[in-house]
């Protein structure tokens, strides 16, 4: 029943079916002179349509931000870099990533959706990432090595927002991040490093993949924002915990649970409690201030 389980929510995690970003969607290249560091050889990076898994992107090995530009009638200077899902072995970039940065320019922010590094795959990429779910401590060493590597993505994509925030139309200080599972891992390792010129000024942890990571959390932590569902077989526990030990560090955090939604919720309406997300991220954003200029 647990393999059954999981195996669904590996299928709710890649099953988003979106479509392409416009192709007049702004890429920029997060490190021009080449990454720091390396997984190794690599496949080239492709971005498609794999049913029934949904549009997906692999074999990340040289970072971008896809940028979305909130209508000026409407932007109010916050800005949002969005990491989707995959388990690192993929990207769910449109229910985790170009959906999500959509909706966020219906609330006058202005999103950066981040393709950070990823395990090198194949085109069995989806059966390798659930093989692993079977056997998570072979999951566990496999991000070992990549985990330092997606971390200088995220803080790379802070410090590029800040730089060009008048470029973008945002303020310096209002630099968040968004995550997704696995890209929820990403968000909270950029914030847990604690580098001043790189910690987001607010963080919101969908369903975040940090089973067994240490929570040192920093000085200066920022406003934390969790939201899990109760029946998410993966990192149900972990918001908790994570929501916790910023409570306990004397820090902002907010826990959302919904009944249901399983793991992998994403932007789209799945008919379960977990839909509402939206609306309650919204309150989030402007009971911290985010959404007036």
């Amino acid at each position: 029943m647990r393999v059954l389980t999981m195996l669904m929510s590996v299928l709710a995690l890649l099953g988003c079916g979106g479509q392409a970003v416009a192709s007049n969607a702004e890429t920029v290249n997060l490190w021009p002179k080449g990454p720091p560091g390396s997984m190794g050889a690599m496949q080239a990076e492709t971005t498609g349509n794999q049913p029934p898994f949904g549009y997906v992107t692999r074999n990340v090995s040289d970072p971008t931000l896809t940028v979305f530009r909130a209508d000026p009638k409407i932007a109010n200077g916050t800005a949002v870099i969005v990491a989707p899902g995959g388990g690192f072995h993929i990207l769910s970039v449109d229910n985790e990533g170009d959906g999500v940065a959509r909706w966020l320019n219906s609330l006058g922010i202005t999103a950066f959706v981040l393709h950070y590094r990823l395990l090198p795959t194949g085109d069995d990429a989806a059966l390798v990432l659930m093989r692993r779910l079977m056997n998570f401590k072979e999951l566990e060493a496999a991000i070992v090595p990549l985990r330092p590597l997606a971390t200088a993505d995220g803080e790379q994509a802070m410090r590029y927002v800040r730089a060009n925030a008048q470029r973008y139309g945002v303020r310096q200080d209002r630099v968040g991040m968004m995550g997704f599972s696995a890209g929820g891992a990403v968000t909270m390792w950029t914030a847990l490093a604690g580098k001043a010129d790189s910690r987001p000024d607010f963080v919101v942890a969908m369903y975040p993949g940090l089973v067994g990571d240490p929570l040192t959390v920093p000085g200066k932590a920022p406003p934390l924002l969790a939201i899990v569902a109760d029946d998410d077989p993966l990192v149900r526990p972990e918001s908790g915990r994570l929501v916790d030990a910023w409570k306990a560090a004397g820090a902002d955090a907010t826990l959302v649970t919904y009944p249901t939604g399983g793991h992998g919720f994403g932007i789209a309406k799945k008919g379960a409690a977990s839909d509402a997300w939206t609306g309650r991220a919204q309150t989030w954003f402007r009971e911290k201030g985010l959404l007036g200029k």
